[in-house]
């Protein structure tokens, strides 16, 4: 009895480090020119180096240094049901990445964004959704530093969430406040919750601009103390020598324009566990090992679609002017908000919209939502504003 319990002392600490110490920021993963087969210069001012896939960012996080490299999802989720749902298609353009122009990268080796020396710490993570204040009377409460407009569904054992959304540009005011639209999957308390997310975002402390580009992002701990961008620290196994995560998503609806848009499908592999990211209908990326997570590596409790702003002026006055979606006002009659359509969850190996789902937006002065479900072939959901405004001082 008593060596058990030796044992558990002994491997405590390095149990702790495959949890915790990968995403600290101290430990960036940095590719340097050096390290790749071959650059892309792309003409939006990015460079694409092309690394060994065994040698990319990944590996450097403790729980993943034995990983064997799944090189492709299980062939389990191409039933009949996936298919006819695939094949039904979608009704807008998909978009493709602006440094294709300029070449590609050769197999056995990944895309990565070179990160650019951004000079500000914690530039690659996602800031802390909550913010601590002091009550009047010596209290501390949290405010949060974020605003929601999503479609919301739980109550099943999810293993997988899909959408497709159309692809803008919103507004971003401030260098440090970003805007999203995405599909997450979650599980645990509303302050300390696990996710997976995947969509597009402009976010100028990350990435150096205002450009809209794609991005996967995960946490352990509701972005408190860890969560980051795309490879900016080890984690997610990219695994397709065609996307690069954190490029330029081209080309963007315009007003009043063709809508062109991405599709995003977060799954679970349910002979590895390992959570696929797949863009557009048939390009995997790579995906989350379970080894990442303690709650959220069999099923998620929630997905979720639609917007989202980060900013610490959400909730005061005055308030953001970082827009979410387009900038419009979700109306449906004039499809130029925000705007996600095809929302699917994965229940074992069916793939179908959710029996139950609501919206909800916690700043409806500043963005709205609309759901659209009756008298329509597949339900759509809209959303979006532009935050400081006439309602939304």
């Amino acid at each position: 009895m008593g060596f058990k319990y030796l044992m558990i002392l002994l491997l405590l600490p390095s149990i702790l480090c495959s949890r915790k110490e990968p995403l600290k920021l101290d430990r960036k993963s940095k590719i340097h020119k050096n390290h790749a087969i071959l650059s892309i210069h792309s003409e939006d001012g990015d460079i694409i180096d092309c690394i060994d896939i065994y040698k990319q960012p990944a590996f450097d996080h403790p729980a993943l240094k034995d990983h064997k490299i799944q090189m492709s999802p299980s062939q389990s989720h191409e039933d009949v049901a996936v298919q006819r749902e695939t094949a039904r298609g979608s009704r807008a353009t998909v978009t493709s990445q602006l440094w294709h122009k300029n070449g590609s990268c050769p197999k056995g080796t990944v895309p990565i964004r070179r990160a650019k020396d951004m000079h500000l710490p914690n530039y690659e993570r996602k800031k802390a959704m909550f913010s601590r204040h002091n009550h009047s009377i010596g209290q501390h409460w949290l405010r949060p530093n974020y605003a929601l407009g999503i479609l919301h569904t739980e109550g099943y054992a999810y293993i997988g969430g899909k959408a497709d959304m159309v692809v803008q540009y919103p507004k971003v005011e401030l260098d440090d406040e970003y805007s999203t639209s995405r599909v997450s999957l979650k599980t645990g308390p509303y302050y300390d919750f696990e996710a997976m997310e995947a969509g597009w975002q402009v976010n100028p402390t990350v990435y150096g601009d205002r450009k809209t580009r794609l991005f996967v992002y995960w946490t352990i701990d509701a972005a408190n103390k860890t969560g980051c961008f795309d490879v900016t620290c080890p984690g997610f196994v990219q695994t397709s020598s065609e996307i690069a995560l954190g490029a330029v998503i081209y080309p963007i609806a315009e007003p009043n324009d063709l809508p062109y848009q991405i599709t995003v499908f977060i799954y679970r592999d349910p002979y590895t566990g390992n959570w696929w990211m797949q863009y557009g209908e048939q390009t995997n990326i790579g995906y989350w090992p379970p080894e990442l997570f303690l709650r959220i590596r069999n099923q998620a409790e929630t997905v979720q679609w639609g917007g989202e702003v980060h900013s610490k002026r959400v909730g005061v006055t005055p308030h953001t002017a970082t827009a979410m979606g387009s900038g419009q006002w979700p109306i449906h009659m004039f499809h130029n908000s925000g705007m996600m359509t095809r929302m699917r969850v994965l229940l074992g190996n069916v793939l179908k919209f959710p029996d139950w789902a609501f919206e909800y937006a916690d700043e409806y002065r500043c963005y709205d939502v609309e759901y659209v479900s009756d008298y329509v072939y597949d339900p759509e959901f809209y959303f979006g504003g532009p935050g400081r405004s006439y309602g939304c001082p």
